[in-house]
């Protein structure tokens, strides 16, 4: 990267009166020809957002991994995610920007369970094949975005919306695993705890007093959910992070070992060190 990763905010990327946006990808493309905001350099996003591709082949960076793009795949993007698109635009579909709490606040319990359950997946795949079932949502968010009525607007919005995600999950729903409710709510409290609490605490049975919950029953839900105890998730976890802080090029590594909860210079270079194999500086070195 020639340059610090930029924080996106929402209001950069879209100008809706609601914290809700559909466009094209190709009319994404033509807002970005002359913007301050570069969506082609690595850029750390603050609001979520959802890929849909229709048409085409090519390939999409997020959190430093690369993901195919074809007909049929999507992408659930989240705050805080790092990722760009490339230059030449090779597929047609759409993006879908929000703020999540205009989604989150003040729905179902089931319908909060489809969304966490989506959006806890790095990418979709529901075949060229469905992508048609997807189009009488899409078009009609597009109709409700462009409408000048703003009568129950916002509400109107949120509920096409996640009846799209409802129809998505039908359509992948052969895909993923399927998790009783509970279980994987508490696992979600535990991600969002780990994400508020990791300057305090890297040890697992922390994070299991916090829900008070055994620290048994805590492993049993991390390796249920994501095929990783509770340790090697807030490993994985603070590694990530680790590394879009790095690429951010905004703290020194020293900085950055104490944000992460490593009082110690020594204790964060052998911590990332042991899973990755290089040191923060030479993984810096390489990623440019």
């Amino acid at each position: 990267m020639s340059k610090n990763i930029e924080d996106i905010v929402y209001s950069e990327v879209a100008k809706q009166p609601i914290p809700f946006e559909i466009i094209s990808m190709e009319n994404l493309y033509k807002r970005f020809e002359n913007h301050s905001v570069d969506l082609f350099s690595s850029h750390r996003i603050q609001f979520n957002a959802l890929i849909i591709i229709t048409e085409g082949n090519s390939t999409h960076d997020v959190d430093f991994k690369e993901y195919i793009l074809s007909p049929g795949v999507l992408i659930p993007l989240v705050k805080g995610q790092v990722h760009f698109f490339k230059k030449e635009l090779l597929v047609k579909g759409y993006i879908i920007s929000f703020n999540e709490p205009f989604i989150t606040e003040h729905i179902s319990e089931k319908n909060l369970f489809h969304f966490l359950h989506l959006y806890h997946t790095s990418n979709l795949l529901i075949g060229e094949e469905n992508i048609a079932l997807l189009f009488p949502f899409i078009a009609l968010l597009e109709q409700v975005q462009s409408s000048t009525n703003n009568n129950l607007k916002s509400d109107f919005v949120k509920t096409i919306f996640l009846s799209l995600l409802i129809q998505i999950k039908r359509l992948t729903i052969y895909q993923h695993e399927i998790f009783e409710s509970r279980r994987f709510k508490d696992f979600i409290h535990f991600k969002l705890l780990v994400s508020q609490y990791y300057q305090e605490s890297h040890n697992a049975k922390d994070y299991a007093n916090r829900l008070a919950i055994s620290y048994k029953y805590l492993n049993d839900i991390c390796k249920e959910v994501t095929n990783k105890t509770a340790k090697a998730f807030i490993d994985s976890w603070l590694l990530l992070e680790i590394k879009r802080n790095i690429s951010e090029k905004k703290y020194t590594t020293q900085e950055i070992g104490f944000k992460m909860g490593f009082p110690e210079p020594s204790n964060f270079i052998r911590f990332f060190k042991k899973h990755t194999g290089t040191t923060p500086n030479k993984f810096i070195k390489r990623y440019n």
